[in-house]
């Protein structure tokens, strides 16, 4: 289906933008998680600091026929700022990401593997507080999957870190 102003998109949701500074995240028949879960884990992130986009309120959208998991965010294009402002900018993310990490969170979709729809790098957005983290629909918290899971968890994440910062300074 075709939804208006349309953020990003992957396999089974897709962000819309709401209003100057809401988006949100559109929950159809089929998904790779539920919204109560996501809902749960991003206001865990949330008290953790601001990296994951903050979480406003579930609700239902009659016009679209959709549950929508309602964020905080203002999206920007960060093409538009120098290097040395988003060499800042990824450092401040690395920081927020590692203390996300060491809370017992970690996001596991930095970067989307190849065979999903969309772009590499989709939930990661700039806004004007800095990058946000806006899907954590597949995230973990080291509770929920014992010490060893979310080990691995974090090294991959930290790969796909790389990856990201590559793509973000140099695109």
């Amino acid at each position: 289906m075709k939804y208006p102003r349309k953020l990003s998109a992957g396999a089974n949701n897709t962000v819309i933008v709401l209003s100057d500074t809401e988006v949100a995240k559109l929950f159809t028949n089929d998904t790779r998680s539920d919204i109560g879960s996501e809902a749960e884990k991003m206001k865990f992130a949330n008290t953790v600091n601001d990296l994951v986009t903050t979480f406003l309120r579930l609700e239902y959208n009659e016009d679209l026929g959709v549950e929508m998991l309602v964020m905080e965010l203002r999206p920007i294009d960060y093409r538009a700022y120098e290097v040395e402002i988003r060499e800042l900018w990824i450092d401040i993310f690395e920081d927020k990401l590692r203390a996300l990490h060491q809370a017992g969170f970690v996001h596991r979709d930095l970067k989307r593997p190849s065979d999903i729809g969309g772009l590499a790098f989709d939930n990661i957005l700039l806004s004007e507080r800095g990058l946000r983290l806006i899907d954590v629909g597949i995230s973990a918290l080291r509770g929920q999957v014992g010490e060893q899971i979310f080990e691995k968890y974090i090294e991959i994440e930290r790969q796909e870190m790389q990856l990201f910062r590559h793509y973000f300074l140099n695109r």
